[in-house]
């Protein structure tokens, strides 16, 4: 990495709070993964904007490490990958499409960043995401295997195989959904590798189109061991562990300035209204 690009493990580690092992096994890859989302918000301030946040390294750091702020999945996806990458493990990121509340799931873009990662003496690579903002998104990764059931921090994931005309398997996370009791499918993903330059163009088009739902209302959300926080344009919504759900609709800008702040984590910029 250059020394316009600085990446600081140390810095990093610290703001999530991980004090465990630094080698490139399954507990660190497991740790690392929890705590990071435990610790840092979800966020689309900048797209509010209009700009595409940046994925630079040091744009990373000092927004999401060193500031109180957050980000989304490329954001939060690329942090993860240089710190797991740090620490010796091979990464390789790929894209994803969502389908949770698609009626036709083909018709959206492969827009949600999500990584592969190698285990030295797994016999399967894991799926590793910080950066799905949603009541289901994984806490821990889960390896790359169909079928079976993954508890974990209190959510439970498994992958399923779904049909599709490609040459490569299509992989879909589902979240178990303790309301209803059904298995729910968050995106599909296949295994191909995709680039940097991948990212950014992903990046521009969702942060800056008019039409994405990240430019046109906030989307806050914070995780913690006992609850799911979210804003949601003006609704608030609070899901506790054993998924009962409270909402409430925010009126007062000046309050939820404030709720952002303490409840989320993150400093809403100057000049920017969260509640239009």
């Amino acid at each position: 990495m250059s020394d316009t690009d600085p990446y600081d493990l140390d810095a990093y580690l610290d703001r999530i709070g991980w004090k465990g092992e630094r080698h490139a096994g399954l507990a660190t890859l497991r740790g690392v993964h929890l705590a990071h989302a435990l610790s840092l918000p979800f966020e689309n301030l900048d797209p509010l904007r209009g700009t595409a946040p940046s994925l630079a390294p040091a744009d990373l750091m000092a927004k999401m490490v060193h500031g109180r702020r957050g980000g989304y999945c490329y954001e939060h996806n690329t942090l993860l990958r240089l710190a797991l990458e740090a620490l010796g493990f091979p990464v390789t990121p790929l894209a994803a499409r969502v389908v949770a509340g698609a009626g036709t799931p083909e018709n959206r873009p492969r827009t949600h960043a999500l990584l592969k990662v190698e285990v030295p003496g797994e016999p399967r690579p894991y799926l590793a995401d910080v950066g799905f903002g949603a009541a289901g998104a994984l806490l821990l990764p889960v390896p790359l295997a169909p079928g079976a059931e993954h508890e974990g921090a209190g959510r439970r994931h498994r992958l399923a195989r779904a049909a599709h005309d490609g040459p490569l398997e299509l992989w879909e996370l589902q979240a178990y959904d303790r309301r209803t009791g059904e298995w729910a499918g968050q995106y599909r993903f296949t295994e191909e590798p995709f680039t940097a330059a991948d990212f950014e163009v992903f990046n521009w088009f969702v942060g800056t189109h008019p039409r994405s739902p990240f430019t046109r209302r906030p989307y806050l959300q914070r995780t913690t061991a006992a609850w799911h926080l979210s804003l949601d344009g003006a609704r608030l919504t609070r899901t506790a562990a054993d998924g009962t759900v409270t909402e409430r609709t925010l009126t007062d800008e000046a309050a939820a300035r404030r709720l952002a702040a303490q409840e989320f984590g993150i400093e809403v910029p100057e000049g920017l209204a969260l509640l239009g």
